[in-house]
């Protein structure tokens, strides 16, 4: 290949930064880069492998030149397999020819298709190696130095990004196992004591009903009848919080839109005051929050009978402190006991303490309840100036 022909490194490198911040599938990215050192090598066929979950084999993502045939064999290959074992106890480019490196049955697949040199660039990142790029090389001229040089920077990024593609989907992993949790925690607090409050009513009411006593059957059944209207709310109101979703734009525009959202559903005023100037906090965090305030929303839309609510959100010495005010019933008409045994304050706490904050629920001297959530703001680090 001509010099005029090659790929400028800085487009090359440009591309896969591009690369790395899109949400493109990381094995078609993988695949999109083997075309371009294809390109770049004059490599006649070219393979990239990664390494297998249980860390003993190298599956192939997908390859340029080669045969079906030749494909199906190598779809998965013992990691310490001549080059590409090499490549990645060595941390290392490896080249070799197809004859001395490649197992009987392969090499003459390889050297039909006009192969006779393989290279084995490692796709590492910190010390690991995450996958392999093959080259089959028609001559055995060995690459240039720049190009060599620019592989090796395209296997460090490349293995950057699967890095981070497998700690993204591991994040996502302990998010989804964390919600569940918290779902089940909720159910438990609120529906399933409900319900079992209704099946302990509906043995007295048979026993009742067994010794002819009207007046107690009469009793029993409309505690039973409660029961199942409250499971029903409680059911519906677990439904609609989890079908809501925070707002793709972050917290501020999320709190704007629950708020809308719960003045018709409370038939009261309900207002949000973002005082602090700029929120920055991790989509984690954003969720925790949005969910302590839709919960402490829908307490006060069940049981305080307010007319005024207020949401605020406020950056005070380091501290993110969000407030949720009523002017309803307080906690002395039984407001503590229904919120901390029925209506979710251990999952709330439990969300504060994922955000290394506090929860507490106080009255407010002008009557109400005010629910209170302070949190550490994220520490940012400002640049030094030079002495």
């Amino acid at each position: 290949m001509r010099p005029s022909e090659r790929i400028p490194a800085v487009e090359v490198l440009a591309e896969i930064a591009s690369s790395m911040s899109s949400n493109d599938n990381v094995e078609q990215m993988l695949l999109r880069f083997l075309e371009i050192m294809l390109r770049l090598s004059g490599a006649r066929a070219g393979a990239v492998r990664m390494l297998t979950a249980d860390g003993e084999h190298l599956r192939l993502v997908g390859s340029f030149g080669l045969s079906a045939q030749l494909v199906e064999k190598e779809r998965f290959v013992p990691l310490e397999c001549g080059i590409c074992g090499r490549a990645v106890l060595n941390l290392d480019t490896q080249v070799d020819s197809v004859l001395a490196v490649c197992q009987k049955q392969v090499r003459h697949s390889y050297l039909a298709q006009g192969c006779n040199t393989i290279y084995a660039i490692p796709l590492r990142h910190k010390g690991r190696v995450l996958g392999v790029y093959n080259l089959f090389m028609e001559e055995d001229d060995a690459l240039p130095q720049d190009i060599r040089y620019l592989f090796n920077s395209i296997s460090e990024h490349l293995g950057m990004a699967l890095e981070n593609n497998r700690l993204t989907r591991e994040n996502m992993r302990i998010s989804l196992i964390n919600e569940r949790t918290m779902l089940a925690n909720q159910i438990h607090d609120s529906l399933a004591q409900t319900l079992a409050y209704a099946k302990m009513r509906l043995s007295v009411l048979n026993e009742a009903l067994a010794d002819g006593d009207q007046e107690r059957s009469n009793r029993y059944l409309g505690d039973v009848e409660e029961a199942v209207d409250m499971a029903y709310s409680e059911l519906r109101n677990l439904i609609t919080q989890f079908r809501d979703r925070i707002d793709p734009r972050g917290l501020v525009p999320a709190l704007q839109e629950m708020v809308q959202s719960f003045r018709k559903k409370a038939n009261a005023d309900v207002d949000f005051l973002n005082i602090a100037q700029d929120v920055v906090l991790t989509p984690e965090a954003e969720i925790q929050v949005f969910h302590i305030i839709q919960e402490s929303l829908y307490n006060i839309c069940k049981h305080a009978r307010a007319r005024h609510v207020i949401v605020t959100l406020d950056l005070h010495e380091g501290q993110y402190v969000v407030n949720v005010a009523d002017d309803g019933v307080g906690l002395m008409s039984g407001g503590a006991t229904s919120v901390g045994k029925s209506f979710g304050l251990t999952i709330m706490r439990e969300r504060a303490a994922k955000l290394n904050g506090k929860l507490t629920i106080e009255s407010r001297p002008a009557g109400g309840t005010i629910v209170r959530l302070a949190f550490p703001a994220r520490l940012t680090t400002t640049a030094q100036q030079p002495s």
